[in-house]
């Protein structure tokens, strides 16, 4: 964590990034968003950050080859639906779902890593169509990439084959971008998985569904300064908190937030280390 001296001109920073930002994000209430066609994986070397290595030989062209991200992965003692991570130890995974105007999420983005914070980032794949360079950018800060399934429709109101293609269409749509379907699956409009959905996920490649303890409600618009008082009212050790990229008033509530949770000796991890 940068010192929190530092914090005041960040939040200006942050304040800036605001508002050229489209308040037009995913949400759990709001309707779907259809997706559009398929986009293919950017060519040449990624678009990168600072905070991250694109690693990898060079395809024969010239330019470096994007590193495979990372796959979904077994925890052993975990349940299948995952909401916390161990509470021994003074960490905390903050997870945002991956949808709105590309500005909001580069700022949410950069104020964390300013912070030395990484975040999980759970794509809704008509998102990764009209973006892909974001899926590469979110790997290249350090941070986890999973899937939100595609459209971001209620997956629990789904017969079988519908929400099966919910998650898979994602599921490859990150896999053409990235060489991988992603770290982790959190099911669309709903914190928690039905069996049918936990069952299909562990299909698609998922042995877990990602859940919370912890939610913002910053997709209710409620200005920055609730969505930092509902977060610090709830967070604790090893607490997964749902957040969102398409609302300014995330952005705007992170600086203090990541103050907040300094403060309280918390470190922001991503999922897997959360887990690890």
């Amino acid at each position: 964590m940068i010192p929190i001296d530092r914090r005041s001109a960040l939040r200006a920073g942050a304040g800036a990034a605001v508002a050229g930002a489209l308040a037009t994000g995913c949400t759990d209430s709001a309707p779907a968003t259809p997706a559009g066609s398929v986009s293919g994986p950017p060519r040449g070397s990624a678009p990168g950050s600072p905070a991250g290595p694109s690693a990898g030989a060079s395809p024969g062209n010239g330019r470096p080859a994007a590193r495979t991200a990372p796959a979904p992965r077994r925890f052993p003692g975990q349940p299948t639906e995952i909401a916390h991570g161990p509470r021994d130890r003074p960490r905390v995974a903050l997870t945002f779902h991956g949808q709105g105007d590309p500005a909001t999420a580069n700022a949410v983005l950069a104020e964390a890593e300013r912070a030395g914070a990484r975040i999980t980032v759970l794509a809704v794949g008509g998102w990764l169509d009209e973006h892909p360079a974001l899926a590469r950018r979110i790997l290249d800060g350090g941070h986890d990439l999973g899937n939100h399934t595609l459209h971001h429709i209620d997956i629990s109101e789904l017969d079988e084959a519908a929400a099966y293609a919910e998650i898979n269409g994602c599921a490859q749509r990150l896999r053409r971008l990235t060489g991988s379907i992603g770290s982790w699956f959190r099911p669309s409009r709903t914190q928690h998985a039905t069996p049918l959905v936990q069952r299909l996920a562990r299909k698609a490649g998922y042995p877990h569904v990602l859940s919370y303890d912890v939610d913002s409600l910053d997709f209710t618009s409620p200005g920055a300064a609730a969505v930092t008082r509902t977060v610090t009212g709830q967070i604790r050790n090893g607490s997964v908190v749902s957040l969102h990229f398409g609302y300014a008033d995330t952005v705007a509530a992170l600086p203090a937030l990541l103050d907040a949770l300094e403060r309280r000796g918390l470190r922001a991890v991503t999922t897997t280390e959360l887990l690890t």
